[in-house]
């Protein structure tokens, strides 16, 4: 089975229809029906139910479609191991919208210099569809934050276990965490990821008096709405790192509440190696929040 076939198929998946796919693989739309036929001649099988628009993978279609991915990686880590030196093909990554997000692009920048020749690619989503990505193959890896239930044929693995605070304006008078949220308008993360609950757990257990001026859906809006003095709030320890401005801080939580973020793959990985080399140096760009190695 020729993997250029496969590959042509997987961008038709991928990229919602044939004539995208033919960009992708520089072909023309022409080729790239032939590719299919080809493919479909072989296995004995339509790929694709043409009787809608976009055709429709076929049962069979979406049965090819899983091994196809496996094949095309295989094919690809063969290709990097006889060559003894190059790590080639497409890495692909996922990661959601986080104020950690900032390590991925360093830790990438970092991977491509010591494999120039590997193509990298990331795409920012949602935890439940980057792990389902994971799960089908379309990602090799995702950059999520822990979560409740993995499923089983994936494996996370924490990179960065970084501490809460109550952050306010520049030039607040340092006190106590509980001082700060109760005599302070409160700007509160509002969106439906792990760290929101999080917070909000620990502040229905605190049961504290608070004077609600906002809700905010991103952490980066949230500090730079406390260096501009519209209140306080609570955010994790890379937020504070990456604000310009000098945000008085209290330890939220009794005792200190950590988020920990960290990279699922499939426990199958066909770039196993690679994810450890990714999983290594955002431990590294993570500095003193990054998870000891030997508690992995």
């Amino acid at each position: 089975m020729d993997t250029r076939q496969l590959r042509t198929l997987l961008a038709i998946v991928d990229h919602g229809g044939f004539s995208r796919a033919a960009g992708v693989v520089n072909l023309t739309i022409s080729a790239v029906s032939q590719q299919v036929q080809a493919l479909e001649q072989e296995v004995g099988a339509a790929l694709f139910d043409r009787s809608t628009r976009p055709p429709r993978l076929t049962v069979a279609g979406q049965q090819l479609v899983e091994a196809a991915r496996e094949l095309v990686r295989t094919a690809e880590n063969a290709i990097d191991a006889i060559s003894g030196r190059k790590v080639i093909g497409t890495f692909s990554l996922g990661s959601v919208r986080t104020s950690a997000l900032s390590l991925l692009p360093r830790a990438i920048v970092r991977l491509n210099a010591l494999h120039p020749e590997l193509r990298i690619q990331l795409r920012v989503g949602l935890s439940e569809t980057l792990l389902q990505d994971v799960v089908s193959g379309r990602l090799d890896a995702a950059m999520v934050a822990e979560y409740g239930n993995f499923p089983s044929s994936l494996r996370w693995r924490p990179f960065l276990d970084e501490p809460l605070f109550v952050v306010a304006p520049p030039n607040t008078a340092a006190t106590t965490a509980d001082e700060l949220l109760t005599g302070h308008p409160f700007i509160r993360f509002r969106a439906n990821v792990p760290l929101a609950h999080l917070i909000d757990l620990e502040l229905a257990r605190l049961n504290l008096p608070l004077s609600e001026i906002a809700q905010i859906d991103t952490i980066s809006a949230i500090t730079a709405c406390v260096a501009n003095g519209l209140g306080v709030s609570i955010v994790p320890q890379v937020a504070i790192t990456d604000c310009a401005a000098e945000l008085v801080k209290a330890p939220f939580g009794s005792p200190q509440l950590h988020r920990k973020i960290g990279l699922v793959e499939r426990r199958t990985a066909p770039r196993a190696g690679l994810i450890s080399m990714l999983h290594r140096l955002l431990v590294e760009e993570s500095g003193p929040h990054g998870v000891n190695m030997d508690d992995l």
